[in-house]
């Protein structure tokens, strides 16, 4: 989040020190801005979420090709696919003429979010192996939750914000052991923000239905 900042932003910077960029380019830190700003938004179910995590998507593309790292520069594409179509799914109205509001996920939605996990890992970790990354598996792992987190926030269904949890709780010691301290303060941060979002959606839901879901 920045839509998929909060999980998938610290295989960016393990990716650009490895690849010597050791001073913070201006494009990264506006990454950073960008993404904080989007996860905020998210937590107020403010719509320009969406725009802004475009935008922090954007310029972590531009990061990434620059460095040479044309996967991860990939993987942006597909995260800013899916903050367009959420986006979309936000802004438009259902038959009943009203926009999506908080709600909880059925079984199958979130059996389809976890199934999805188990092969995007997999795949992931074989891509990562191939390009020699410090820790496969786990950066697999939590880019494959920040891609069904982002799927669920597309719908707008409570249980986005346990997978952000989940992946932020990996991050957070995975980057402490890399010795990336910042980044893994900052990880701190989204994770009590992805508390406090957790929270605001979950009085959100007792709200009426007729009650505006989405803020402008």
């Amino acid at each position: 989040m920045g839509n998929a900042f909060v999980g998938a932003a610290g295989i960016r910077l393990s990716s650009l020190r490895r690849k010597g960029w050791r001073r913070a380019h201006m494009t990264e830190w506006l990454g950073f801005v960008t993404g904080a700003i989007c996860v905020w938004l998210t937590v107020r179910t403010n719509v320009w979420t969406f725009p802004v995590g475009i935008a922090n998507n954007g310029f972590f593309l531009v990061v990434f090709a620059t460095a040479g790292l044309y996967a991860d520069a990939g993987l942006q594409v597909v995260f800013l696919a899916l903050a367009a179509h959420g986006w979309w799914q936000w802004l438009r109205r259902g038959a009943d003429g009203e926009r999506l509001v908080v709600r909880r996920g059925g079984p199958a939605a979130i059996g389809v979010a976890l199934a999805a996990v188990v092969p995007a890992t997999a795949l992931l970790t074989w891509l990562l192996t191939a390009v020699h990354d410090t820790a496969p598996f786990w950066d697999a792992l939590t880019t494959a939750l920040s891609l069904a987190a982002q799927w669920l926030l597309n719908t707008k269904r409570i249980e986005t914000w346990y997978l952000w949890i989940a992946a932020d709780l990996i991050y957070i010691p995975l980057y402490a052991a890399k010795g990336l301290y910042p980044t893994a303060a900052v990880y701190v941060l989204f994770l009590g923000l992805c508390l406090y979002g957790l929270r605001t959606w979950q009085r959100e839901l007792g709200l009426p239905a007729s009650k505006p879901a989405v803020t402008a």
